[in-house]
């Protein structure tokens, strides 16, 4: 009987730990680019996860090892709770979203917990190779995979406005927002706006007839 136990309690610890390396791998990638989660809040996440359907799987046996209660309900229960860490963790500021992918890392990041606490190993791992080459590959900017980069365009002094939304327009640049200051009979403009991938900024800036910089949303 205590050889059983024994048996049991390293099966269980095994998995904790299969699930926590698993959450430290996505969370690794995460942290090398500062993202909000990193190594901690992925492990943690994967951990828990696993903890709990090993106990709504194995938590609830009699005797005879059979269930007496469905073990799907704490594992729905996580698909829906993890979403109130996730939308911690988006964020939306003048008409621009970020956070999205590390949402959805950390939910992805449950259900490797899940699976690996089901004791559906390969399942676990294999979703942990997807999800880091999903982050990973198509992170690199590309024809196909590339999307504008929010930017910050502060423009100091300017006599007409019309310059420079035909710079806009002439490299396809789109302003979600901007903000206008007026000293001294002169305006300053604080554009929010999405560039091309491929746009030379400081072309683009030389472009502008008056005192201007571009700084990262972010």
């Amino acid at each position: 009987m205590d050889q059983v136990f024994l048996n049991q309690s390293l099966m269980y610890l095994a998995r904790l730990v299969v699930a926590g390396l698993c959450g430290v791998v996505i969370g690794f990638e995460r942290t090398n680019r500062a993202k909000e989660a990193g190594l901690r809040t992925h492990c943690i996440v994967a951990i828990a996860s696993c903890l709990m359907m090993l106990v709504s799987i194995y938590g609830f046996m009699n005797i005879e090892g059979v269930t007496t209660r469905d073990p799907a309900r704490i594992a729905a229960q996580i698909v829906s709770g993890i979403g109130f860490l996730g939308a911690g963790m988006v964020f939306v500021k003048h008409q621009m979203i970020s956070g999205l992918t590390t949402a959805a890392g950390i939910w992805a990041t449950a259900g490797i917990g899940m699976a690996i606490g089901c004791g559906m190993y390969v399942v676990g791992v294999a979703g942990t190779l997807l999800i880091l080459l999903a982050q990973t590959v198509l992170h690199f900017r590309g024809r196909f995979t590339a999307k504008p980069r929010s930017k910050i365009l502060t423009v100091k002094n300017i006599e007409n406005a019309d310059v420079i939304k035909e710079r806009f327009q002439d490299n396809k640049i789109i302003v979600f927002d901007t903000n206008v200051v007026k000293k001294n009979g002169m305006f300053t403009y604080v554009f929010y706006v999405d560039i091309p991938y491929d746009l030379n900024e400081e072309e683009f800036l030389r472009s502008i007839p008056y005192d201007c910089g571009l700084k990262s949303e972010l």
